[in-house]
């Protein structure tokens, strides 16, 4: 029996994929950045070519630099930033329309005259989400109403619509299979995550034709084939799962109350709720954190839009550095209280705010006031975000967490892992395979070939790297969160 496993990681800047043993041990990969497009102010989209040709360049990459062959491995998983929406042909499978990002803005003024009309309850109870141009549905939406003929093609069953999972399985199956998981389907705003069914009702609000839409399987199932032409043999696709939540899975927070916070594009932080869906009163989501043998296990989730886009800006947009590796030594010569503040709202800001007209900013310069004190800044602001999502979590009534585990890229800087436990005032836990994205989706992939038993083996995989222990002063810690509440204070369109 095959005992390989190949993780495809479509993410919001690059594409990843990466091959697994059944240990859960990485043996090769590789990774590919694409094009972000900016239209307009609060616009972001991507080519739906380029995530389909990065996606098939890095598998085949990884496969040839782990020296195996298509036969070896015994299933393929896929993640993928969740809510970015693309509608495309259904003889050919070519986009109609750039894919419209999860970043993205331009459904705000229609998001707002939903609310008005006094629909967000009723969404919020079928959906667990919060009327937002974050999920996927007015995305959808707009580019029926403003790309010609869309509309009608759509009633005629001519168009399809996917999350990147759909898309990337569409592509990979020649058309064969039109498929999602409950995971991804519960953050399109047209999920019902009770009957866990594509909600009639929702399709009428939104103005969204059934036709378009995947089937919803479990995150562990039958998803397709992968055609023998792409990767040297036929593979077939057991697992999916947007990527958050399997970083849940790779980060095994299986039991309820056990948190995962990842550090890539944006934060995401998600808590296992166990077989009861819980209801925010703190503008957190609730959503499905995996369902497996037809049975949902819920989560609630506090998402912050821009976490290693702020240092991807730092050295990007504005050149302050060469390279994301560079922060941590400049963080370190600086400290922690150097009296400058970035809040990072390039496409407003997130849980537990949800203020999509609120725009970045930067306090507190002076003349002394150097590259090395902005960039600090930069990585603060995604620590006090997530001190933001644990404050929204406890006053929902959640317990503190014994500890935090942590996964995605930045969570390499030392510095600023350290920095998290001091502002939450609790033990952060970094992985041995901090890929937990990836991880999460290669477990479920097993799980569904026969390389896994259950939750309880995959469990036994995961392994700390490092702990980081709070050691700030709690003065120190409420002086500089403080600080943190009045500059978002600031930036807030209401503010």
């Amino acid at each position: 029996m095959s005992q390989y496993l190949l993780a495809i990681d479509q993410g919001t800047t690059s594409s990843r994929a990466i091959v697994f043993s059944a240990q859960g041990l990485p043996v090769a990969s590789a990774q590919q950045e694409f094009k972000q497009y900016f239209p307009q102010d609060g616009w972001v989209e991507h080519d739906g070519e380029e995530l389909w040709l990065s996606t098939l360049k890095v598998c085949r990459e990884a496969l040839k630099q782990s020296g195996l062959s298509a036969t070896d491995v015994a299933a393929i998983g896929i993640t993928n930033q969740r809510e970015t929406t693309l509608v495309w042909d259904a003889a050919t499978g070519a986009p109609i329309h750039p894919a419209i990002v999860w970043q993205d803005r331009r459904t705000a003024d229609y998001c707002a005259e939903l609310k008005r009309a006094g629909h967000e309850q009723a969404v919020a109870a079928k959906t667990g989400l919060l009327i937002d141009p974050y999920f996927s549905a007015t995305k959808l939406r707009w580019i029926l109403d403003q790309v010609p003929g869309a509309r009608a093609r759509a009633e005629r069953g001519e168009l399809r619509f996917g999350t990147v999972d759909s898309f990337l399985l569409w592509r990979l199956t020649g058309g064969k299979s039109h498929k999602t998981d409950a995971t991804n389907a519960s953050r399109t705003l047209l999920f019902n995550i009770h009957t866990q069914q594509w909600d009639e009702e929702l399709l009428k609000l939104f103005e969204i034709p059934a036709s378009l839409l995947p089937e919803v399987l479990d995150c562990a199932a039958a998803f397709g084939i992968a055609e023998a032409g792409l990767l040297g043999a036929e593979i077939p696709v057991l697992g999916m799962a947007g990527d958050q939540q399997a970083a849940l899975i790779g980060q095994a927070c299986f039991q309820p109350g056990m948190v995962k916070s990842t550090y890539g594009t944006g934060c995401f932080m998600i808590q296992n709720t166990g077989d009861q869906p819980v209801s925010s009163k703190n503008r957190l989501l609730t959503t499905i954190g995996y369902r497996l043998n037809g049975k949902v296990t819920y989560a609630v989730e506090g998402s912050i839009f821009v976490a290693g886009a702020a240092v991807q800006w730092l050295r990007d947009g504005i050149k302050l550095i060469s390279h994301a590796r560079d922060t941590e030594a400049m963080a370190e010569q600086t400290g922690d209280a150097c009296g400058v503040y970035l809040v990072p709202a390039f496409t407003g800001l997130g849980a537990p705010y949800w203020d999509p007209k609120a725009r970045g900013a930067i306090f507190g310069l002076t003349r002394d006031t150097g590259i090395k004190e902005i960039v600090t800044a930069g990585l603060q602001s995604v620590c006090y975000q997530t001190r933001d999502l644990l404050e929204a979590m406890r006053q929902d009534g959640a317990a503190t967490p014994s500890a935090l585990r942590v996964d995605g890229g930045m969570v390499e800087n030392n510095w600023v892992m350290q920095f998290l436990a001091d502002i939450l005032g609790v033990t952060v836990e970094r992985p041995k395979v901090t890929e937990t994205t990836a991880l999460g989706v290669a477990y479920l992939a097993g799980l569904q070939a026969g390389l896994y038993q259950d939750l309880d083996s995959i469990a036994s995989h995961w392994h700390r790297q490092q702990r980081f222990t709070p050691r700030m002063a709690d003065s120190h810690r409420a002086k500089l969160y403080e600080g943190w509440l009045d500059v978002v204070k600031r930036v807030r369109s209401e503010g």
